[in-house]
């Protein structure tokens, strides 16, 4: 058996291969939303890879622009609490972060034809948005960055999201599923098939 994974590293070699191997061959890739909103439902399934069959859009949303007091104020109460037998040193360098000022989402087609916007919760969007507010001084320039690497560059790759279920919304919402990750991986070329 082939292995996948050399000392802690996962090549790109190769177009992705063992990427591909590990996450799109291993994994079942979902292609219809509504199964994956039934499966929700059902309590079956609650993390997934999807594959949109189309991207037609990625927005914002301005959202608050701090944290909600109350929970801030708790969230503090439980860090300054010490545990019997649980690890400490974290609260020694335990800071709170500044609050994204905007919400993500990605407008998508299923294999269905179905259209849904979905939010992306993904580190990496905010992360690049702090960057490109950082390096460009301005809000709408870092926001038009974000949305050129997610819609105009992911759109030219075999897009993949990493989808899981809130447990807030998991069975209220009508779709209780939200972008954890997005998988970019480079498209297959014909060669690559043989």
């Amino acid at each position: 058996m082939k292995q996948l994974v050399n000392a802690g590293h996962m090549s790109t070699a190769n177009n992705w291969s063992e990427r591909r191997e590990l996450l799109l061959k291993k994994a079942t890739v979902h292609t219809r939303l509504q199964t994956l909103i039934e499966g929700a439902k059902a309590n079956e399934l609650s993390l997934a890879v999807f594959k949109p069959a189309r991207i037609t859009g990625f927005i914002w949303e301005e959202e608050e622009r701090e944290w909600d007091a109350s929970k801030l104020a708790e969230m503090r109460n439980r860090a300054n609490q010490g545990e019997m037998f649980a690890e400490e040193n974290w609260r020694q360098t335990f800071n709170v972060i500044p609050k994204l000022p905007y919400s993500f989402s990605f407008r998508f087609a299923d294999a269905d034809g179905r259209e849904s916007e979905m939010q992306v919760l993904d580190w990496e969007a905010g992360a690049l948005f702090w960057n490109c507010l950082h390096r460009h001084g301005n809000e709408k320039t870092a926001l038009e960055k974000v949305r050129a690497k997610y819609l105009d560059e992911f759109s030219r790759t075999d897009l993949h999201f990493f989808l899981g279920t809130t447990q807030q919304f998991h069975f209220v919402a009508p779709n209780p599923w939200v972008i954890i990750g997005v998988f970019p991986i480079p498209p297959e070329r014909q060669m690559d098939l043989l």
